[in-house]
């Protein structure tokens, strides 16, 4: 903060107008009290490769950590968390990559919880218990606040979904032959905001994103009900370092991993979300009050942060934990250890004494490395200058008020356009 006394207050007042009716020209990623740029906004979900607040229907396959909030049916046979490294597991809460708060369905399948331990609230019904590799199987319906750590993820979804599009921001469409692909392009290497309404988000048989190789990159996606089936869409195309674009996959992916680790998904008013079969979709998806219908095959590549969740065949759900920067959240009652209360369940499993993680399955056809850019011209670009008019009347409202005012304090916004 500067204070200056030498230029008249009509012309500090002129240039506060200028100035604050000027759209930013970056926008800093959100910090905490500390000022530190926290990767851990998602509190005690920001762990689990699936955090639902409702019931779970999911086979084959969670490469990280899974909780629910209500039943969960794995009857067709279910494998948990043989992705985790030794820090990602000393992480979670009471080291426990499962966690059920009601009812556990094996059915006559093998639920199997590759790492770490299992906690569960209520009966284990079917012809098979959990199985754990190598931790131990305990009863506790208390073991995480589902509803306390829903409100704060809901919280934090509305309030990602206010921000407006980054400076410079792109959404463009493109139809070529009947197909529309949808790029989205931001040049700041720090932070990148998009708002795009669900119903132009399903028109989209292909999605592009062009962002900087380690930038978070925010989609605000605006609608109740967002169903990528009704596209048909067949890829996520993230931009490597060479500006080609790669198809998104378990075995290949933009800037090493780096562009889908930091890709946010954000639906804060959705109540339903359908992911085509045929797609594999990067990033993590924040949907806290949806309803979250993964399909019967190809994967998703992040985490799943949603109200509810059902998954068959190929569906699987790969371990890229997010790790962009957002505002940290301060957490509440997150458990550590184990709970006092907790009792083992009798006739639990023996953990094994040898670990043996099982290889996850990629469907479908091997993608191409890499394919050109969707044309740049034809579609209508929406850009971020969102804000300009409330600045505008608030510096008009601080130059009548700094009529008689001496010392004028002058602020600076961080930041600077790439």
């Amino acid at each position: 903060m500067r204070i200056s006394t030498s230029a008249a207050v009509l012309t500090l007042g002129g240039s506060l107008v200028l100035g604050l009716a000027m759209p930013s020209s970056a926008q800093a990623a959100p910090r905490d009290a500390a000022g530190t740029c926290s990767t851990d906004a998602f509190g005690i979900a920001a762990h689990y490769g699936e955090f639902v607040l409702g019931d779970d229907t999911h086979t084959p396959d969670a490469e990280g950590a899974v909780a629910v909030g209500g039943d969960a049916d794995f009857t067709g046979g279910f494998s948990i968390g043989h992705e985790l490294t030794d820090a990602e597991l000393a992480a979670l809460p009471g080291r426990a990559a499962l966690v059920v708060r009601g009812t556990t369905e094996t059915g006559s399948s093998f639920t199997v919880v590759e790492q770490g331990n299992a906690v569960v609230g209520g009966d284990i019904n079917g012809g098979n218990t959990i199985e754990l590799k190598n931790g131990s199987l305990s009863k506790n319906a208390h073991f995480i606040d589902f509803e306390g750590e829903f409100a704060k993820l809901r919280a934090l979804s509305t309030g990602l979904a206010a921000e407006p599009m980054t400076a410079d921001a792109n959404v463009t469409p493109k139809t070529d032959g009947g197909n529309t692909a949808l790029t989205l392009t931001g040049s700041h290497s720090d932070r990148n905001v998009f708002t795009v309404p669900a119903v132009e988000l399903m028109k989209a048989k292909e999605v592009y994103i062009r962002v900087p190789s380690g930038a978070t990159t925010v989609v605000n996606v605006t609608g109740d009900t967002y169903d990528m089936a009704k596209a048909g869409t067949t890829g996520f195309f993230l931009a490597a370092d060479d500006g080609k674009f790669i198809l998104d996959d378990k075995s290949q992916s933009a800037g090493n991993g780096a562009v889908r680790a930091n890709l946010l998904w954000n639906f804060p008013d959705a109540t339903t979300i359908t992911k085509h079969s045929n797609a594999a979709w990067p990033g993590t998806v924040l949907a806290p009050q949806a309803h979250f219908e993964l399909g019967s095959g190809a994967p998703i590549n992040g985490s799943l942060l949603v109200a509810s969740l059902h998954g068959t065949g190929g569906a699987e759900a790969h371990h890229y934990p997010f790790n962009g920067c957002l505002a940290s959240v301060t957490p509440t009652s997150a458990p550590s250890g184990t709970p006092s209360g907790t009792t083992a369940v009798p006739g639990a499993a023996t953990p094994s004494d040898s670990p043996s993680p099982t290889g996850s399955q990629t469907p479908g056809a091997t993608p191409s490395a890499s394919v050109s850019p969707p044309p740049a011209d034809g579609g209508l670009a929406t850009t971020g200058a969102n804000g300009t008019v409330p600045m505008t009347i608030g510096a008009g409202i601080v130059l009548v008020a700094g009529a008689g005012i001496v010392l004028v304090t002058r602020r600076r916004k961080a930041g600077a356009r790439t």
